[in-house]
């Protein structure tokens, strides 16, 4: 018996067959132009890519985040070109409404003018703003003059104030831009504020500086301008001197000492050398003495043609306390740049 393998027969694929013609879906409203289907997609040609861009089908994962700032830049940038505005103050972010915010800004502004009103009623006699303007309307030329006057005062003529007329009519002293006598705050006020930096200025040479130093020296210079004036005033009480001049002369006057302070130790900056340290105080002492001799005495013993009538006249016995009295003042100047330089 013979075996004959039997194979099984060959697998025969369907062969695919396309229909000839796919109708066209109706149009719809939201596709005016109609809806076309293709059987097969054509290809795609890209663009060759250049060398360091990313590969295809690369996603920026910061694209979102940067798509949503650009619309603010482009907003920013048009404001800037435009013109720049500030926004208003939001006190929502405090807990205060509108109104709230309203309220305590007219309740500030009303505490400010009842300061106002305050110190113009209580302080306004004793030191008016029409004076403070009055000893502050300096010049260049005048400050020049004038430091030249406190340095070197030995020859210089006249030393009476001149007098002008307000504008009702009353007879007043001119002021320091028209007057080289006249005294004036803008020189003492500068230079104390330069002592004051000097004195530290020296300190910090001889490694001795701290920032106290700056707290004690002005302390000690207020010290010493009060005490002065206190002097002048009180001698000018007792001896009986109508007139004896503003609080603000008084002080100006006083405040004049602090320029050959100055000088003193811009000298013991300079040198080393102990004598002439001391007569550079000697000589600045002596400058400042003859200059307030001269200059008070139209404040002590006012002249009848160079004063306000309201001064009056003295007897003799009365004119020879004064004198006694611009001396003592002179000479006690030694005594209060003595304690100044001492820094």
């Amino acid at each position: 018996m013979s075996y004959y393998p039997r194979s099984p027969p060959p697998l025969q694929h369907p062969v695919p067959t396309h229909p000839a013609f796919i109708p066209e879906p109706p149009s719809t409203p939201a596709s005016p132009h109609g809806y076309k289907r293709f059987a097969s997609s054509p290809p795609v040609a890209h663009p060759p890519q250049p060398f360091g861009s990313p590969p295809q089908g690369y996603t920026n994962p910061f694209q979102h985040q940067q798509q949503q700032h650009a619309p603010r830049q482009a907003h920013a940038g048009a404001g800037t070109q435009s013109s720049f505005s500030v926004p208003p103050a939001d006190f929502s972010a405090w807990g205060l409404d509108g109104a709230t915010a309203q309220l305590g800004m007219q309740l500030g502004q009303n505490a400010m003018n009842a300061g106002q009103e305050y110190v113009s009623k209580n302080l306004g006699g004793l030191i008016p703003a029409s004076a403070l303007k009055h000893h502050f309307n300096v010049s260049n030329s005048y400050v020049i003059w004038k430091l030249r006057l406190l340095v070197w005062p030995w020859r210089h003529r006249p030393w009476t104030r001149k007098m002008h007329r307000s504008e009702n009519g009353a007879s007043e002293f001119a002021s320091p831009r028209d007057d080289l006598n006249s005294p004036d705050l803008y020189i003492p006020v500068m230079a104390f504020v330069t002592y004051i930096l000097a004195a530290a200025f020296q300190s910090g040479l001889q490694d001795r500086f701290h920032p106290e130093i700056l707290g004690i020296t002005g302390s000690k210079a207020v010290f010493v301008l009060l005490m002065d004036f206190l002097f002048v005033k009180g001698g000018c009480y007792l001896l009986g001197v109508q007139g004896s001049g503003s609080v603000l002369d008084l002080f100006a006057y006083g405040g004049y000492k602090f320029v050959g302070v100055i000088v003193t130790l811009v000298a013991g900056l300079l040198t080393n050398s102990r004598t002439l340290y001391s007569l550079v105080f000697l000589y600045t002492f002596l400058a400042n003495a003859f200059f307030l001799l001269r200059s008070l005495r139209s404040v002590v013993l006012p002249d009848a043609a160079g004063a306000p009538a309201s001064v009056g006249t003295v007897s003799h016995a009365q004119r020879s306390r004064r004198i006694t009295f611009l001396f003592l003042v002179a000479v006690v100047q030694i005594a209060w740049m003595g304690i100044l330089v001492r820094v």
